[in-house]
Protein backbone atom coordinates (compact mmCIF):
# COMPACT_ATOMS: atom_id res chain seq x y z
CA UNK A 1 0.00 0.00 0.00
CA UNK A 2 1.50 3.59 -1.15
CA UNK A 3 0.71 6.43 0.86
CA UNK A 4 1.08 10.04 -0.57
CA UNK A 5 1.33 12.96 1.05
CA UNK A 6 -0.69 15.92 -0.12
CA UNK A 7 -0.08 19.76 1.21
CA UNK A 8 -3.24 21.34 1.26
CA UNK A 9 -3.38 25.17 1.73
CA UNK A 10 -6.50 27.18 2.49
CA UNK A 11 -8.35 29.05 -0.60
CA UNK A 12 -7.20 32.42 -1.16
CA UNK A 13 -9.47 35.07 -0.39
CA UNK A 14 -10.38 37.77 -2.81
CA UNK A 15 -8.24 39.94 -0.40
CA UNK A 16 -5.28 37.99 -1.27
CA UNK A 17 -3.35 39.46 -4.02
CA UNK A 18 -4.55 43.33 -3.03
CA UNK A 19 -2.62 42.39 0.54
CA UNK A 20 -0.14 41.50 -1.35
CA UNK A 21 0.28 44.11 -3.70
CA UNK A 22 -0.28 46.44 -0.58
CA UNK A 23 2.78 45.24 1.55
CA UNK A 24 4.83 45.51 -1.39
CA UNK A 25 3.91 49.26 -1.86
CA UNK A 26 4.64 49.64 1.69
CA UNK A 27 7.92 47.86 1.53
CA UNK A 28 8.51 49.96 -1.14
CA UNK A 29 8.14 53.57 -0.20
CA UNK A 30 9.95 52.53 3.34
CA UNK A 31 12.75 51.76 1.12
CA UNK A 32 12.34 54.88 -1.01
CA UNK A 33 12.16 56.94 2.42
CA UNK A 34 14.87 55.25 3.83
CA UNK A 35 17.46 56.55 0.42
CA UNK A 36 15.81 60.02 1.14
CA UNK A 37 16.92 60.27 4.71
CA UNK A 38 20.48 58.68 4.48
CA UNK A 39 21.34 60.77 1.95
CA UNK A 40 20.20 63.70 3.22
CA UNK A 41 22.53 62.39 6.45
CA UNK A 42 25.00 61.88 3.72
CA UNK A 43 25.21 65.14 2.63
CA UNK A 44 25.53 67.05 5.88
CA UNK A 45 28.74 65.25 6.89
CA UNK A 46 31.83 67.40 6.83
CA UNK A 47 34.96 66.45 5.17
CA UNK A 48 36.57 65.01 8.85
CA UNK A 49 33.03 62.66 9.01
CA UNK A 50 33.60 61.61 5.68
CA UNK A 51 37.00 61.27 5.95
CA UNK A 52 36.21 59.07 9.10
CA UNK A 53 33.63 56.41 7.29
CA UNK A 54 36.16 56.12 4.69
CA UNK A 55 34.14 58.32 2.06
CA UNK A 56 35.40 60.67 -0.47
CA UNK A 57 34.02 63.74 -1.88
CA UNK A 58 33.24 61.94 -5.31
CA UNK A 59 31.80 59.26 -3.88
CA UNK A 60 29.04 61.62 -1.92
CA UNK A 61 28.26 63.37 -4.63
CA UNK A 62 27.55 60.14 -6.64
CA UNK A 63 25.93 58.61 -3.90
CA UNK A 64 23.58 62.04 -3.12
CA UNK A 65 22.59 62.65 -6.84
CA UNK A 66 21.31 59.68 -7.27
CA UNK A 67 16.99 59.67 -7.03
CA UNK A 68 15.65 58.37 -4.02
CA UNK A 69 13.98 55.28 -5.92
CA UNK A 70 17.77 53.85 -7.03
Amino acid sequence: MELKLVATYPAATPLTAPRRLASKLFRLLHQWRQNARTRRQLAELDARQLSDIGISHSDRQEEISKPFWR
